[in-house]
């Protein structure tokens, strides 16, 4: 696997990793994970004892939102990418007691065959995930623990006391666009709430800034 860069986004705790294709006439070829890699990379200590034990892959139509999720017992932390199409992936901090609490980023994540590098996202324990979509896109992730029924909830992407202060205006200005239309969402999202009503949930001290496991 050819890491290119790693960096932080406003949230310091979630990590872009930019990593290389190899294209010639026929296409392209990329190892896009190496256990090894992500070990020994200077940059990637966050990662270096996080198990990855499930790997998920999804399809989403133009249009659609996915999210917020979130789990405990056992936590679970993702590493996202795009496979093709154009995912903007968002974080929402829900962990207790952390400065960027309520505050949520998003990351503008195309894949496109002829690109010459794409891009890891991970997104560890202690945060609400989700993402949109603007043309039909596959994505991938990896878990660091395994789907947990019954250990899971969700805050709508669409509450109004998300702050959106250090998530990119051109991003913002893209979300509120999609969720302007006609808008693709599950029923179980559909029925999520805010983040002042997760926050009363007792629940919700499940995720106290600073005692995460893998956070």
């Amino acid at each position: 696997m050819k890491v290119l860069g790693v960096r932080t986004l406003a949230i310091e705790a979630v990590h872009v990793i930019r990593f290389a294709r190899f294209r010639d006439h026929r296409g392209y070829f990329t190892e896009h994970y190496r256990k090894s890699d992500f070990d020994e990379h200077p940059e990637l200590r966050c990662l270096r004892d996080t198990p990855f034990v499930q790997a998920n892959e999804s399809f989403s139509r133009a249009g659609t939102i996915r999210g917020l999720h979130f789990q405990w017992n056992p936590y679970m932390g993702k590493l996202v990418r795009t496979v093709q199409g154009r995912m903007i992936d968002l974080v929402l901090d829900i962990r207790k007691g952390s400065p960027t609490f309520g505050k949520i980023i998003a990351h503008d994540m195309p894949a496109r065959p002829e690109d010459d590098a794409v891009e890891w996202i991970w997104v560890p324990p202690g945060f609400a995930h989700g993402n949109f979509f603007t043309e039909d896109t596959t994505i991938e992730y990896f878990c660091s623990g395994q789907y947990s029924p019954g250990c899971e909830a969700g805050i709508s992407p669409l509450a109004e006391d998300i702050d959106w202060s250090l998530c990119d205006p051109a991003l913002r200005r893209l979300f509120d666009e999609v969720t302007s239309g006609e808008i693709r969402m599950s029923d179980k999202d559909r029925k999520n709430g805010s983040l002042g009503e997760w926050a009363a949930d007792p629940r919700s001290d499940q995720f106290v800034y600073g005692q995460i496991q893998g956070g």
